[in-house]
C-alpha cells in the first residue's frame, strides 16, 4: 500500500511540466478538528496545474472521548482516556482552474496511533463485582480516497479555504491491551471475563482475548477503517 502512494507521488512529479511561478506552497489547519482536541498542520506543495502533494500531522492530547458525557453515558467507556496521533501523505489531482484551486480527488495513506487507558469493565460474579482497568496501544495503516474543493481568498489570493467533502479509508490495525483484575480470578471467573469482553462487540474491530489469574490480555489484529471530513483554513505563499 505504501508503495502505491509513493508511486503516485513520483508520477505526479514526472508530469509536473507546466508550473505556476508564484505561490506554490500552502500551510493550513483543519479548524473543525479542534472541537475534538485535534491539533493539526498540513503542508501542501503545488507540483503542476493538476497535481500537488500534501503531508499532514495531527495529535490529540490524552483525555476523555469527545462528547462522551452524552454518547457514552453509563457505559464501560464513559471514563475512558484516549490520545492519538496521525500522519497522512496525500497526492491531489485538481480539476478546473488547478494550481491548488478547485475540486480535487486525493488518494491517501494514513498511519494512526491510539493510546487508551482507564477503561473500566465491571464483571459481576456470583458473590461480588470485580472492576478491571483496561489500557493499551494500537496502530493502524490504511489507504483511502477523498473528494474536496479548495478556494483562494483575498485580493492577492493568499488565503485558502479547503473543504474536505468526504473521505474514507480502510486498512489493518494491530495492538495490545491489558485488563488487570482487582483480585485473583478462578478458572471459572476467567472464562466469564473472556466471554464478557468478547461480547462487547466493538464495531470494525477484530480481537482475541486470553485470560489468567490476574486479568485479561486483548490482542487487536484486523480491519482498520475511518472517515474524513472537515474545513481547513490556511495561507498560500
Amino acid at each position: 500500500m505504501k508503495t502505491l502512494f509513493f508511486a503516485l507521488l513520483v508520477s505526479g512529479s514526472l508530469f509536473a511540466q507546466e508550473t505556476n511561478s508564484e505561490k506554490m506552497n500552502i500551510v493550513k489547519t483543519n479548524v473543525t478538528a479542534y472541537a475534538f482536541r485535534n491539533v493539526n498542520l498540513t503542508y501542501e506543495r503545488i507540483l503542476s496545474k493538476k497535481f500537488s502533494i500534501a503531508a499532514s500531522y495531527g495529535t490529540v492530547s490524552k483525555g476523555k472521548i469527545p462528547f462522551s458525557s452524552s454518547i457514552l453515558k453509563d457505559t464501560e467507556f464513559s471514563d475512558t482516556q484516549v490520545g492519538l496521533s496521525h500522519f497522512t501523505i496525500e497526492p491531489r489531482i485538481y480539476f478546473g482552474q488547478g494550481y491548488g484551486r478547485g475540486f480535487y480527488l486525493a488518494p491517501y495513506y494514513r498511519h494512526t496511533t491510539v493510546n487508551a487507558d482507564n477503561v473500566t469493565l465491571n464483571v459481576d460474579f456470583a458473590n461480588d463485582s470485580v472492576p478491571m482497568k483496561i489500557a493499551g496501544k494500537a496502530t493502524g495503516d490504511s489507504g483511502g480516497l477523498m473528494l474536496g474543493v479548495q478556494w483562494f481568498l483575498g485580493k492577492t489570493d493568499s488565503w485558502i479555504l479547503d473543504f474536505w467533502i468526504i473521505g474514507a479509508h480502510y486498512g489493518k490495525g494491530k495492538g495490545d491491551f491489558r485488563g488487570n483484575s482487582a483480585r485473583p480470578l478462578t478458572a471459572e471467573e476467567q472464562a466469564q471475563v473472556r466471554k464478557e469482553i468478547e461480547d462487547l462487540d466493538i464495531p470494525f474491530v477484530e480481537y482475541t482475548v486470553t485470560t489468567d489469574t490476574n486479568g485479561a490480555t486483548i490482542n487487536v489484529d484486523g480491519p482498520w477503517a475511518g472517515l474524513r471530513s472537515g474545513l481547513s483554513f490556511g495561507y498560500r505563499f
